[in-house]
């Protein structure tokens, strides 16, 4: 912890208070970790404002005349706004409410959620990731069940934030796995990443797919074999 973070005032910036109360209770804050307990109420509003006065910083860094361009007189706003409610909204808010329901019927048959479209930015760059992932599920009678629109949701909330596509996977997987307590688990995903397309060696065909298999998909070649020709149908 650095000097500056060992004590804060009450009237220091917002993202001090924050970052304060993660040193003293230990915790990460990557740029792919939720740090929604340690936000407080009326925070968020603070929080917009601090991005706003930084992004009018770099605005003026890059040398654009925000004062007479009417094209750029509200773009550290709309920056800020963007970031912390949308692109990135998955940092600073707590994980949607599931509903977990038991399996009556005890279902052991494969089920398959996806494609589900989901959107994040790199952390290298901050630039777009946009793909699809597929969700398989091999429930025991032990499992818990939950609803299809959930799956969607839990993926928003990982992926509205900055991410490598490694370990979104792998953060997905944890918390379905928490949450489902399956015996396999199978995720695949599919995306284009813009700091590929946008800068860099500019190859606009080149895609990204990764895997994570838990439990009986690692074992089990042909149910692996399964899961994945049922998914490239869909693809």
């Amino acid at each position: 912890m650095s000097e500056s973070d060992s004590t804060v005032p009450v009237k220091s910036p917002v993202s001090q208070r924050i970052r304060y109360r993660l040193h003293q209770a230990q915790r990460r804050f990557h740029a792919n970790d939720n740090i929604a307990d340690f936000i407080e109420d009326g925070e968020m509003a603070e929080l917009l404002d601090e991005v706003q006065e930084k992004m009018v910083g770099v605005l003026q860094s890059l040398v654009i005349d925000t004062d007479n361009d009417h094209n750029t007189q509200d773009t550290a706003r709309r920056v800020a706004k963007m970031y912390l409610n949308e692109v990135f909204r998955g940092r600073y808010v707590a994980q949607p409410a599931v509903t977990e329901f038991p399996n009556v019927e005890h279902l052991n048959e494969l089920m398959i959620v996806g494609p589900i479209t989901v959107r994040s930015a790199c952390s290298h760059h901050f630039c777009p990731i946009i793909g699809k992932l597929w969700i398989g599920i091999l429930p025991n009678q032990h499992s818990n069940l939950i609803g299809l629109s959930k799956y969607a949701r839990l993926a928003e909330w990982v992926m509205s934030r900055p991410q490598i596509q490694e370990e979104a996977v792998t953060q997905m997987a944890d918390l379905l796995q928490s949450k489902v307590n399956p015996d396999g688990l199978a995720i695949v995903m599919e995306a284009d990443h813009f700091c590929m397309h946008w800068r860099g060696v500019k190859d606009s065909d080149s895609k990204m797919i990764n895997s994570v298999m838990r439990g009986i998909f690692l074992k089990d070649t042909h149910l692996r074999l399964e899961f994945l020709s049922l998914i490239n149908n869909k693809r």
